[in-house]
């Protein structure tokens, strides 16, 4: 396989700050799920659904609950 072939089946994406950061949460989530022994092999992709949707309301809680330096208004 040519080189060429080889970056044709691959798949590259890049994730922007803030999907970052969801995505870490929504991956410490999807662990505690596995921990707490509610993953299994059939129910894993509900799972990782779960996860996002999770870490995806608690971000907008922060977001709605914190003021950063850069969304204060000018003094």
């Amino acid at each position: 396989m040519s080189p060429e072939e080889k970056k044709k089946g691959q798949r590259y994406f890049s994730l922007q700050p803030s999907e970052m950061a969801v995505l870490a949460g929504a991956s410490q989530i999807f662990a505690a799920y596995i921990s707490a022994g509610k993953v299994t092999e059939e129910n894993k992709n509900d799972y990782y659904k779960i996860a996002i949707k999770d870490a995806i309301r608690i971000s907008r809680i922060v977001e709605k609950s914190i003021e950063s330096d850069d969304e204060l208004p000018a003094v």
